[in-house]
């Protein structure tokens, strides 16, 4: 772990994982197109998923020197969104953000056997666990008909990437079926990219032909806050309800997973019983914790039997 995230150097090779700046003399490895991800400039080889790529022009990254593959390196399905990789390497296992149950169009992330494991944990406290996909269909296509009897529209909310696609690829079939046009966009890329997901209007579109005052109708927008003016507009125009969707909602102590009328706990990572699962078929001798509740996981680790430590500032030297 360095300034600039995490640095291996084995074997001559020199690789930074999901560095925020790209370093000009090695391979910089980047795991998915979220924004907290994604490098602010170009520099050195971009080792990525096509996909990846794809995603981050959109949003305003345009990859220089992008590959797919480099010897040595294998690129493996995270199931974290579309495209998302993690990446093995010489006994090193690195998941990026990662999430090992299916979610539609998204198969759960690969398990490699390791020597070293470095993992998210995101979620990695004993209270948060997820239910199961088809629980969370059925709660939510009932919340809907419920609202729709009562002649209410219905504002499904979700990240713009990742979470969006899923909620279209879940509850798509409920009509009209509307988008804010950021995620109409973002689902016009995946359509591009080969993922099946039901169209509809944009919400620019929608409004300015007096469509939304047909109710009840559905749209798939960006998780935001109840203070955001599309929403204001949207509750007061039509008396929209929102249905927030977040692995936050699990938990009472964490208010912003829980900003919506109804949410419902849904996310793209591991919970706490997956992360342990993880580790577990991985084999790794030794694992480091990042991204989340690191001393926690690593310390619930250790319970196990297992040798787990945070990744801090030149912990990896002794593996790399």
């Amino acid at each position: 772990m360095t300034k600039n995230g995490i640095l291996c150097e084995t074997e001559g090779k020199r690789v930074r994982l999901d560095p925020k700046k790209t370093d000009s003399m090695g391979v910089n490895f980047v795991s998915h197109a979220h924004s907290d991800h994604l490098p602010s400039k170009n520099g050195g080889t971009i080792l990525a998923s096509i996909e990846t790529s794809e995603i981050a022009n959109l949003r305003g990254f345009k990859m220089e020197n992008h590959v797919q593959n480099i010897v040595d390196f294998s690129l493996i399905d995270s199931g974290h969104i579309l495209g998302a990789k993690s990446l093995l390497f010489d006994d090193i296992f690195y998941t990026g953000d990662i999430c090992t149950r299916d979610r539609g169009f998204l198969k759960g992330g690969i398990i490699p056997k390791c020597k070293t494991l470095i993992t998210e944990c995101t979620f990695g406290l004993p209270e948060f666990v997820f239910p199961k996909l088809d629980i969370i269909q059925k709660q939510v296509n009932e919340l809907i008909s419920e609202l729709y009897g009562k002649g209410v529209p219905v504002i499904l909310l979700g990240y713009q990437l990742g979470k969006a696609q899923t909620i279209t690829q879940l509850f798509g079939h409920w009509g009209p079926l509307y988008f804010h046009d950021s995620v109409k966009q973002m689902n016009a890329l995946h359509q591009k990219l080969g993922i099946s997901l039901n169209d509809g209007i944009g919400h620019t579109e929608a409004e300015k032909n007096g469509l939304l005052k047909n109710k009840p109708w559905v749209m798939i927008a960006p998780l935001m806050s109840e203070k955001n003016q599309f929403l204001k507009d949207m509750k007061s125009k039509y008396g929209a309800v929102t249905i927030g969707f977040s692995g936050w909602a699990q938990s009472s102590r964490f208010a912003f997973g829980r900003r919506s009328d109804y949410s419902i706990i849904m996310s793209d990572h591991c919970d706490f019983n997956e992360l342990v699962d993880l580790v577990i078929r991985s084999g790794a001798e030794q694992v480091y914790t990042i991204h989340g509740f690191v001393e926690e996981f690593a310390a619930h680790l250790r319970t196990l039997g297992i040798s787990a430590q945070p990744l801090r500032e030149n912990s990896l030297d002794d593996f790399t």
